[in-house]
């Protein structure tokens, strides 16, 4: 049976806005003596003090009752607004911060990488701070030696290991405090959104290597981050922090379609009366868009069986240009589900409209968005008008006893025979 790595029980945090301390140095010494001598709790700073959710006029719960367990070799994803807790939630499972109520329990050592280059001293090089880290997480010298070189190897800055890391560019050190991070072992590996800094390359690299020490290795991974597709790649379980509060806690792929839900406004229509109004330029500008969706019944919902048809128009603006339009659909999660191009058309300056159909039984519940580019001669892009159509699409299982998330970003109703060819004879 797997062991629990992390527990977390009714964790709370709150914070006092403003300015640090009293206001007067004989309450301030009398808090540090209650505190940290009497260990008795803070007089000027008690729960009793703030009852509501959004605490008082001076505090503000930065969390608030949170409690989970995560597994040895988990990778378990924190995903939120700003402001919603995640790095606190973070630095408290560190021991960086001391929750306000609550405890945590936890096995093994602990790897944090809350911030660009966590712990380094910018005035060693490299090579020394690679050792340093190492020491931090408790290693030997022999331990850290023998995984040097795959750690410079993977950081890809092997010329720059000798250079004072003042001197790194701010890639340069993200890469080699994830390097050390992910190499020397620890058994709880904490990142947040610090991967950002990183090119595309190194990130899809990190990725890889997080879900490697996780899946093979058993080690248990917490990680914040706003890219969904990331969140929903490496992660097993998703919790959703909003204001302090866990909304939603369960697989990452149903946790982040329900956070994505609460936080588009979805639209299925936009029309401008007047070409100096519309979206566009000198090139193109557009009437309206619209997604249609044929729904059997009046309450307009749309679930996977449901055809749609998107349908637009635009002024053209230019006299004999051959006009290609692409329509491509995203999820909000980051995945690219197709990339469909219309037939090169000559066209003079005036109104071209465009329709295109796309049937029921394909996409599978979500939500998405459509963008459309208008290109000349193939490549040469007229105008690129962005998220201008947004829709979700619910879940429908009819006779289908099978509740989980069905996987994949389509949902296709093809035909598919099943019969047995032979009986088995006694």
């Amino acid at each position: 049976m797997t062991a629990k790595t992390i527990q977390v029980e009714n964790i709370s945090k709150l914070y006092r806005l403003g300015t640090i301390g009293t206001g007067s140095f004989r309450q301030d010494l009398q808090q540090w003596w209650n505190h940290y001598i009497l260990r008795k709790k803070d007089p000027f700073f008690q729960l009793d003090r703030c009852t509501s959710i959004n605490g008082g006029q001076d505090q503000i719960w930065a969390l608030r009752d949170i409690s989970f367990d995560v597994m040895q070799g988990e990778s378990l994803g924190i995903i939120g607004s700003n402001g919603s807790g995640k790095s606190t939630l973070l630095k408290i499972i560190s021991r960086i911060v001391k929750p306000t109520s609550g405890t945590i329990k936890g096995r093994g050592t602990v790897s944090s990488l809350l911030e660009v280059g966590t712990g380094f001293n910018k005035e060693l090089t490299g090579r020394e701070n690679i050792y340093i880290s190492g020491y931090i997480l408790g290693m030997s010298k022999p331990e850290v030696t023998a995984k040097f070189d795959e750690i410079v190897a993977f950081s890809g800055i092997e010329e720059f290991i000798e250079t004072p890391v003042k001197r790194y560019s701010s890639g340069m050190y993200v890469r080699l405090a994830f390097a050390v991070a992910a190499h020397l072992e620890p058994d709880i590996l904490i990142v947040d959104e610090v991967l950002a800094v990183g090119d595309a390359d190194f990130q899809k690299k990190c990725l890889g290597k997080m879900k490697e020490v996780s899946q093979s290795e058993g080690r248990t991974i917490l990680f914040v981050s706003h890219n969904m597709q990331a969140i929903n790649t490496l992660c097993d379980r998703a919790i959703w922090l909003d204001k302090g509060v866990m909304k939603e806690i369960g697989p990452s792929s149903v946790v982040i379609n329900k956070y994505i839900a609460s936080m588009q406004k979805f639209q299925l229509k936009q029309q401008w009366p007047t070409i100096s109004e519309a979206p566009g330029n000198d090139h193109i500008r557009f009437e309206y868009v619209e997604l249609v969706p044929h729904t059997e019944y009046s309450d307009g919902i749309i679930d996977v069986r449901t055809p749609l048809t998107v349908k637009f128009r635009f002024w053209n603006l230019s006299d004999d240009v051959n006009i290609r339009v692409s329509l491509v659909l995203f999820s909000y999660s980051g995945d690219c589900i197709f990339d469909l191009l219309s037939p090169a058309t000559h066209c003079q300056k005036g109104i071209v409209e465009g329709e295109c159909n796309i049937t029921g039984n394909f996409l599978n519940d979500g939500s998405y968005y459509i963008s459309l580019h208008i290109a000349r001669d193939v490549s040469i892009q007229l105008y690129y008008f962005e998220e201008c159509l947004s829709f979700d699409v619910e879940d429908y299982r009819g006779g289908i006893n099978y509740f989980d998330k069905w996987w994949g970003v389509v949902r296709p109703n093809f035909p598919f025979l099943l019969k047995q060819k032979e009986v088995a004879i006694q």
